[in-house]
């Protein structure tokens, strides 16, 4: 006698259920372009903007050697790509902003925790901070040009100088906005300054300082560059200043096109750094949202 498997009416069950894929596997889901129409609207806009800029100029009556048009500048950023010496200041360019950056980031870190753990200290060099924060980090240029010559360590400190002060103000603020009850919490328990520093306030600060580390990286593109203008013989800021005087505005926007990528990979690989590190601020921005 043979029992078989009987549904709600007493027939076997589908025999495609056996061979059906497992309920608990589900397929990569695509995104949804109603919950992300920026998938559709970050291109859309870029092509517009594009097209209308590549054929308007000409009906509008501007010169092509003050506006050149996109297809001039692709000409000219293809041009660049192939020559070697541009990656020669595209390399000089890089390294001074790393090396400001990095520079800058750890003076910050160590200045931004000893602020705010010992309140002497912050009695101490917030005045003269908030003053050095007021000068405007250009005018210094010229200074950091005399005081350190025309070579790369100037353009180094312009770099960092400019990225210091965001990560700073970033580094104090998540560290001072610890949740209180935990850190009294983890004091009652026996908890040591450390201790607390390394369980409480440094993950609270985290997505701070990334946030700091995101304008301060930006920062120090820009403040590699501008030392390049004031005094240099290679970086991408002097290859400006050669396209300039040349009048080849062409390869000014193919370097300036440049310079924006190279801000937007800085900024991704921080963003791409944050989700790893600081995961539970991305978690919680999704929930918010």
């Amino acid at each position: 006698m043979t029992i078989t498997k009987t549904g709600t009416a007493g027939t076997s069950a589908p025999a495609a259920d056996q061979g059906s894929p497992k309920r608990g596997r589900r397929r990569p889901r695509l995104p949804d372009l109603r919950e992300r129409p920026e998938f559709i609207l970050v291109p859309g806009v870029f092509v517009l903007v594009v097209l209308v800029w590549e054929y308007a100029i000409r009906p509008l009556g501007i010169d092509e050697y003050v506006l050149p048009r996109p297809s001039q500048i692709a000409d000219a950023l293809w041009t660049q790509l192939n020559d070697p010496l541009f990656w020669s200041h595209f390399r000089v360019t890089l390294q001074e902003s790393v090396l400001g950056f990095l520079l800058g980031v750890s003076a910050a870190m160590i200045l931004g925790t000893a602020i705010s753990q010992v309140r002497i200290i912050e009695r101490t060099f917030m005045p003269y901070i908030v003053a050095f924060q007021t000068v405007p980090k250009v005018a210094l240029a010229p200074l950091f040009v005399v005081w350190f010559g025309f070579g790369m360590t100037s353009k180094v400190v312009m770099a960092a100088v400019i990225s210091f002060f965001p990560v700073l103000v970033n580094v104090i603020e998540g560290l001072r906005s610890a949740d209180a009850e935990r850190i009294q919490m983890l004091t009652v328990f026996g908890a040591s300054r450390a201790q607390v520093f390394r369980m409480v306030q440094l993950p609270n600060a985290l997505p701070f300082i990334f946030a700091g580390l995101d304008i301060g990286i930006v920062f120090a593109i820009l403040g590699a560059v501008v030392g390049e203008f004031i005094g240099a013989k290679e970086g991408l800021g002097y290859l400006l200043l050669q396209t300039n005087y040349n009048f080849d505005i062409a390869g000014m926007f193919a370097v300036l096109l440049v310079l924006s990528v190279l801000g937007l990979l800085a900024h991704f690989v921080i963003r791409f750094a944050q989700r790893r590190l600081a995961f539970w601020s991305e978690e919680n921005r999704v929930i918010a949202s």
